[in-house]
């Protein structure tokens, strides 16, 4: 692989382990904990963590600490490469690009950590775009570019069945949540400036879901990436990504993926992605 550039990202970029092992993209590994248990996020099967959410276990995530970023940048280091590009969760979301910065004042190439500002395949599918630039042998100003462009384009929502979870992390205010569940309102989410904020809302999954479509559908002109994902909801991902994929024109084939365990952690089971890149 003929690269002057290593794409590093972290574990919550949701892409299939395969692909990044092909692109020879870097993965580091944020931590969950369920009742004092911690481990990577990979290896805590989703099913387990569905059911202590649901039961009202306690369940908290971490950030991966600064060596954790440090060994992986020094091992691509020494395949010779001239620069790294760590793209990583909105920092309004995680401290993970803080723990990043910190590994990279100590490596010895130019280290770009880089804030998405978006979390799961919002970021993910950038950072594949970025990693296939790579491959070809691109320098970082035109991976850098490439990435930018591509995470500046970028729509992504989130429907999630309940606000309780996104309550208990701080990432919605308790008063919301309080409201949502009285009136069985089923929530729209969109990342905007590196948060969550509510887009729309619905009684019942189905009717949110096809506004999701029909917001995607308005946001993707031309040729474009898309992907859905999902914490224990196939069936829904798929109705999702069936109804885009009628309305959208993709450049490649389309992403269905159950979500990192840490994007799970927070939306909830049921939870459903959808992300729009330009292509």
């Amino acid at each position: 692989m003929n690269r002057r550039v290593a794409i590093v990202t972290d574990s919550t970029a949701s892409i299939p382990p395969g692909l990044a092992e092909e692109l020879g993209i870097t993965v580091v590994q944020l931590d969950l904990t369920i009742d004092g248990e911690s481990d990577d996020e990979r290896r805590v099967p989703h099913a387990r963590l569905a059911e202590a959410m649901r039961s009202g276990r306690p369940v908290a995530t971490a950030a991966p600490p600064a060596p954790a970023f440090f060994w992986n940048y020094a091992d691509a280091v020494n395949e010779g490469v001239e620069a790294i590009v760590s793209v990583h969760l909105s920092g309004r979301l995680s401290d993970t690009c803080e723990a990043a910065r910190a590994a990279a004042a100590e490596v010895g190439v130019p280290v770009h950590v880089v804030d998405s500002g978006m979390c799961g395949l919002g970021f993910g599918l950038p950072v594949i775009a970025a990693a296939e630039a790579a491959t070809r042998g691109a320098d970082v100003h035109a991976v850098l570019e490439l990435l930018h462009l591509r995470l500046n384009g970028t729509t992504e929502m989130v429907y999630v069945d309940t606000l309780e979870h996104l309550r208990r992390s701080g990432r919605v205010s308790g008063g919301q949540a309080t409201l949502a569940r009285a009136l069985s309102i089923k929530p729209l989410l969109v990342m905007r400036d590196g948060e969550l904020r509510e887009m729309t809302k619905g009684i019942g999954p189905e009717r949110v879901l096809r506004k999701a479509v029909e917001q995607a559908t308005r946001t993707g002109s031309g040729r474009v990436d898309f992907a859905t994902e999902h914490f224990q909801a196939p069936e829904r991902a798929k109705w999702v990504l069936e109804k885009l994929n009628r309305r959208l024109t993709p450049q490649r084939e389309p992403l269905l993926e159950e979500t990192s365990a840490i994007i799970g952690a927070h939306a909830g089971p049921g939870a459903v992605g959808i992300t729009i890149t330009p292509a």
